[in-house]
């Protein structure tokens, strides 16, 4: 089969800068993979911005398809376990880095990396989840996990599509939320979300070197990472629980071992990118079950494939409010 679609081409020029623009492809330019996708939905991650931005710690080579997200139909297959019809999820692995991702019309994928989709979340509803709300959802699972059933949980970079999904689920699990956010306009959106209360940014961004602060989490989402994670350890409760899942603000941390020593905090590292499939799996029947949000629709909006652009770059400045979904049905 040899089809043509569009998608989205980042080409490095020769002065060094990235072009963004909406081309049409073919199939047979595809790698090759168990599985061939119509992809129906995709949606806007920061690290999408990322190699739509030329960074090379996300993606080596250009011209390059982001788009670490994909959902649609399975239009060929070499392996039993799919058929052709097949709806189906996929992301993380290497789509959208260095395989050509869900910002196309059609994605070629090994099996392996490939969630039925699951009964109660249609293709739409799995991308505004996408990755940044699966990454909310194993946060809040390892939370669970951890013994977090009481006291106050922070979750920081609230209204990005990682907090939103984030504060949306604890809220939903019966965790008392607490939204850190620069954005004081953003207050009633959190509050919909079910934040019990809503602090500024600079309120968990502690600058006065104190090797510990005053108990204050119960637990912590942190999508910030940086200075914002290490004031997030050292307010965390004896024994409390930190997921961290990101690190737009800084990767560094600077902090002693305090937290860790004197309260038994516990850090836990969340990877979404190289979860094993099986996993992914129960996650994703999770989200469509006992976990599925009723908020979702006001979480996201659709845009078409050709007004990506200044959605990658509102991401780039922190300016994103809750999901961007690219509907390839809007072409």
């Amino acid at each position: 089969m040899n089809t043509t679609f569009d998608a989205l081409w980042v080409a490095e020029q020769p002065d060094g800068s990235f072009t963004r623009t909406v081309v049409r492809r073919s199939t047979d330019d595809l790698p090759p993979g168990d599985l061939l996708i119509r992809v129906a939905y995709s949606s806007l991650n920061y690290k999408d911005a990322l190699s739509a931005a030329g960074n090379r710690g996300v993606t080596r080579t250009y011209p390059h398809t982001p788009g670490i997200d994909a959902a649609g139909v399975v239009v060929e297959s070499a392996v039993d376990e799919f058929k052709a019809g097949d709806e189906v999820i996929v992301i993380g692995y290497d789509l959208g880095m260095n395989t050509p991702g869900g910002f196309g019309g059609y994605i070629r994928v090994p099996a392996r990396w490939v969630v039925r989709r699951p009964a109660g979340l249609n293709l739409r509803e799995s991308m505004v989840i996408g990755t940044a709300g699966f990454t909310a959802a194993q946060c809040g699972d390892a939370l669970v996990q951890h013994g977090v059933d009481s006291g106050e949980v922070l979750v920081t970079g609230a209204t990005g599509g990682v907090g939103s999904i984030a504060v949306a689920l604890l809220s939903k699990l019966g965790m008392t939320v607490v939204a850190a956010t620069g954005k004081p306009s953003a207050a009633g959106y959190l509050h919909s979300l079910g934040a019990a209360t809503v602090i500024a940014r600079g309120d968990v961004d502690d600058r006065s070197g104190k090797p510990l602060l005053r108990e204050r989490w119960a637990g912590v989402v942190d999508t910030v990472g940086g200075n914002m994670l290490a004031t997030a350890l050292k307010a965390t409760r004896y024994g409390g629980v930190v997921a961290a899942c990101g690190h737009v603000a800084s990767p560094s941390l600077e902090l002693t071992v305090y937290p860790f020593i004197l309260r038994g905090v516990k850090l836990l590292g969340i990877d979404s990118v190289n979860l094993p499939i099986a996993a992914r799996r129960v996650l994703w029947e999770r989200l469509a079950s006992a976990w599925k949000l009723d908020v979702l629709a006001q979480i996201a909006r659709d845009v078409a494939l050709a007004d990506l652009n200044p959605e990658i770059d509102a991401i780039l400045r922190g300016q994103q409010q809750g999901r961007v979904v690219l509907a390839h049905t809007l072409v």
